[in-house]
């Protein structure tokens, strides 16, 4: 039975996250992160550190199988104060009808690749969807190169777009939904 825990011990995720060579190795192909460097990058712990909430981890059992790190956002702002290049902002303003707030962007979403192909990932967006209209929130972001988060986004009706600039999908959905 697969579990999610909104918030979750930071030391314990940090402890976890130093095991994820799977992660690092995808995060040193696309980044300037170092390949010897198993930790927390620095926005990722500003998110967690900032709300706690904007950490929530997977489980099966008693195993941590994936996690997400999200942050509130905007169509014109990543966070409060830093603001989005031009194709970034123009491209989501387009996918929501314009410039929108009171949104989350889906930061950091990672499944172990050993738990890949379980389904695990479609149970993720289902709860997190009604995670965070519950929260209040108006939609949601998320960025990927990823086959199955881009056919898992397709299937629930996120609208897309290619971000040339940096070779990633952009999806966006809108709630209530509008289509």
């Amino acid at each position: 039975m697969l579990d999610f825990i909104v918030g979750y011990e930071l030391e314990k995720f940090k402890k976890y996250y130093s095991t994820l060579s799977d992660l690092h190795k995808f995060y040193v192909n696309r980044t300037s992160r170092d390949p010897g460097e198993f930790k927390l990058g620095d926005d990722e712990r500003f998110h967690v550190e900032n709300d706690i909430k904007h950490l929530i981890v997977w489980t099966d059992s008693t195993e941590i199988v994936g996690h997400c790190i999200w942050h509130e956002t905007s169509t014109d702002e990543m966070t409060p104060g830093d603001p989005r290049n031009d194709d970034d902002k123009e491209t989501l303003r387009d996918l929501f009808g314009g410039q929108k707030g009171n949104l989350v962007e889906l930061h950091e979403l990672w499944l172990q690749t050993k738990h890949r192909g379980k389904g695990y990932g479609h149970q993720f967006f289902e709860f997190y969807e009604n995670y965070i209209t519950q929260s209040g929130f108006d939609g949601i972001i998320h960025y990927s190169d990823h086959s199955a988060v881009i056919a898992i986004c397709r299937k629930r009706g996120y609208k897309e777009a290619f971000l040339q600039s940096s070779g990633w999908y952009v999806f966006a959905i809108q709630f209530p939904l509008i289509k």
